[in-house]
């Protein structure tokens, strides 16, 4: 894809995977919250993490699947207190800082637009500090609407006004950048290392980075790059 920045005015950014390690979800859905489960409800692990994964499964692409009380009704378990047992996971994926700053010093507008809940935003933007970058958050709780909704993206429209053939998503998801693409966001990239623990996979369908190092012009360089 050749992008060209004096073509694009509005930059929209995922969240977990995308600017965050995937590896502390990942690890707390997949480890910590079933490992907590069977201690309570003294059953073993294994036969833990079949149930929960069953149900976590029965939630994906709803607004369910990142309310922190939602899950925390459904098993009995104070998920925010258990996500701050391990909140030492959270980490920034290399290069996301410097690639805001870009955004910043070019007059981007630049959005933080995730399926996260207030609660989950709250502890990672403390651990995290990235707040500050950003003109706005915007969670998909908020609007109703989680972003697989190919609908979410037309209410965010409400919230923010960008054009969408000037705008640049960045996500982990392929599912989120199809129902983008199908509202017309043109710049559409995939961040293939969602997660420091997993081999990345670039996408078939969409242009896929490693780091977003790799949307930064070298400096001095024209505004116009090839990815």
């Amino acid at each position: 894809m050749k992008l060209n920045w004096n073509d694009i005015d509005t930059v929209l950014l995922d969240m977990d995977g995308t600017l965050l390690d995937r590896h502390f979800d990942d690890h707390f859905w997949l480890e910590h919250v079933p490992m907590r489960y069977a201690a309570i409800h003294q059953v073993p692990l294994a036969e833990a993490k079949e149930f929960l994964y069953g149900l976590f499964r029965s939630q994906e692409n709803t607004l369910n699947w990142t309310d922190l009380d939602y899950w925390t009704e459904r098993l009995g378990l104070d998920i925010p207190r258990l996500k701050r047992e391990v909140d030492h996971l959270i980490a920034v994926h290399p290069f996301v800082v410097e690639f805001l700053l870009f955004l910043k010093q070019h007059g981007k507008g630049v959005w933080l637009v995730t399926n996260a809940q207030g609660k989950t935003l709250d502890l990672k933007m403390g651990k995290t500090r990235l707040g500050t970058y950003f003109d706005g958050i915007v969670s998909a709780h908020d609007l109703g609407l989680p972003k697989e909704d190919v609908n979410f993206w037309g209410r965010l429209r409400e919230r923010i006004p960008f054009e969408p053939a000037r705008t640049l998503l960045g996500e982990d998801s392929e599912t989120n950048l199809a129902t983008a693409a199908a509202c017309g966001i043109k710049y559409l990239v995939f961040v293939s290392r969602f997660s420091s623990t997993v081999m990345p996979q670039a996408s078939e369908r969409f242009v896929s980075i490693h780091y977003f190092s790799q949307l930064i012009p070298p400096e001095g360089e024209p505004s116009v790059i090839l990815i």
